[in-house]
């Protein structure tokens, strides 16, 4: 019987651990830091087996690695490394959800020394919107075309209905990583020429998206779009853009709460007996027993009775409430806060929207435009679209490994027939496909 060793047992698990258990050969080890999490996704399953383990006690993450075929990464990114020069070691393959960060890239040759598939990327975003992307490029190369231009947008969102909070967000997956994503730089390709976003106007010009039946979304550019030309193929692209979609007035809040600096990471501080008032006091440097709204709508430049200090007003960052954690930055309190306040209420859908554009040139120049657009919800009561985008993604990568479906050793992102093919199809009958309309320009 073979053995899959899962690292994490956070949001997104679930679907993955449930799939790979349904498969009579497999017997699949969740391993956590924190008790009970890897229990309750194994739930006594005869061949499950739950395990408490912190990456940083080596010699036991070793020893669970050498008894695995293959170890799926769903820690935190910055862990990824770690886990995966272990397994290279005993050269055991590894699946992971995130990019492909340098330091991962770095491991390329050791993989291929020793034969090891390390790969990367196949979640939702990154993963199923590269596949999505490779699928249809290839086909358009394939008939003696040309990609001319193509745009893209990912979101993780309430649907319709559970929107319900004057943010338009709620968690599906990890808070303290969806705001620091907003902290990001971007850079993508309009006209032929790199168009650079530093972090701080990130949100200062989003671009109004529309999807039939759901109305307008914004979409704001995301990290490095333009070596996606490279990485997809299509140097003759004079326009690449990869973005995040978000409900109407994510942007502008966004924007003043990173001016206020309550997006700030780096300055750690002791917090103890302190309030949320301390706090936004502190950030918008009130006078003492002033009025703390219109000081930090003055601080903003901004109405104090605008929907923005309305916002902030709901979160209760103006209350004399104490603060939930005793040491750490404005990010980790205004994520605690989040976390707290942007939840779903049981039985509430999530919905994942990934949608594509391609602008494209046939082999007797006609020009096109390819849409491809996925969306998907959660199930009530039961896993969301988040967690089975992401997970159900990493479970089939790690299956056709074990099939010996993917040989291709060293360090690899899913932009190749051999992964994107099997894992969309696959993902298709478990209910995730996308629609796809064409029409000429």
């Amino acid at each position: 019987m073979k053995r899959i060793l899962v690292f994490g047992a956070g949001l997104v698990a679930g679907p993955l651990v449930k799939y790979l258990l349904d498969r009579p050969d497999l017997h699949v080890a969740v391993a956590d830091v924190e008790p009970g999490r890897a229990a309750k996704l194994v739930s006594g399953h005869p061949r499950g087996e739950a395990m408490v383990l912190s990456i940083e006690d080596r010699a036991a993450m070793k020893a669970a690695i050498d008894k695995s075929d293959v170890v799926i990464s769903m820690v935190p990114y910055t862990f990824h490394p770690v886990l995966a020069s272990a397994a290279i070691d005993s050269g055991k393959p590894v699946v992971t959800a995130s990019y492909a960060s340098p330091a991962m890239r770095e491991l390329d040759g050791r993989a291929r020394e020793k034969g090891v598939i390390v790969l990367n990327e196949l979640g939702l975003d990154p993963g199923i919107d590269h596949m999505e992307a490779m699928r249809i490029i290839h086909e358009v190369h394939g008939e003696g075309g040309r990609v001319l231009g193509f745009t893209s947008y990912c979101g993780g969102l309430p649907a319709p209905e559970a929107n319900t909070n004057p943010f338009g967000y709620k968690f599906s997956w990890s808070p303290r990583g969806v705001l620091l994503a907003s902290k990001n730089s971007a850079k993508y390709l309009k006209d032929g020429k790199v168009v650079i976003v530093p972090a701080e106007k990130l949100f200062e010009s989003p671009e109004t998206v529309r999807l039939r039946g759901l109305g307008e979304f914004e979409g704001y550019p995301n990290r490095d779009s333009v070596s996606y030309r490279e990485t997809y193929g299509i140097p003759e692209a004079g326009n690449v853009m990869r973005g995040t979609l978000r409900y109407p007035g994510w942007c502008r809040t966004l924007k003043k709460i990173g001016d206020l600096g309550l997006l700030d990471d780096t300055d750690i501080k002791d917090w103890t007996g302190l309030t949320y008032r301390d706090l936004m006091a502190g950030l918008a440097q009130a006078p003492a027993g002033g009025d703390l709204k219109a000081a930090a709508a003055a601080r903003l430049g901004i109405d104090a009775g605008s929907d923005i200090i309305g916002r902030l007003e709901w979160l209760g960052l103006f209350e004399a409430e104490r603060l939930p954690i005793k040491k750490g930055s404005a990010l980790d309190i205004l994520a605690a806060r989040m976390v707290e306040r942007l939840k779903y209420a049981e039985g509430e859908r999530d919905m994942v929207i990934l949608q594509h554009e391609f602008v494209t040139e046939d082999r007797k120049g006609r020009t096109g435009k390819i849409t491809s657009t996925l969306i998907d919800f959660g199930i009530p009561g039961g896993d969301s679209s988040m967690s089975r985008t992401v997970g159900l993604t990493a479970a089939i990568g790690a299956r056709l490994i074990l099939d010996g479906r993917i040989r291709e050793t060293g360090v690899r992102v899913p932009v190749t027939p051999d992964i994107y093919e099997p894992i969309l199809n696959e993902l298709a009958r478990l209910g995730i496909r996308f629609e796809e309309q064409r029409q000429p320009m």
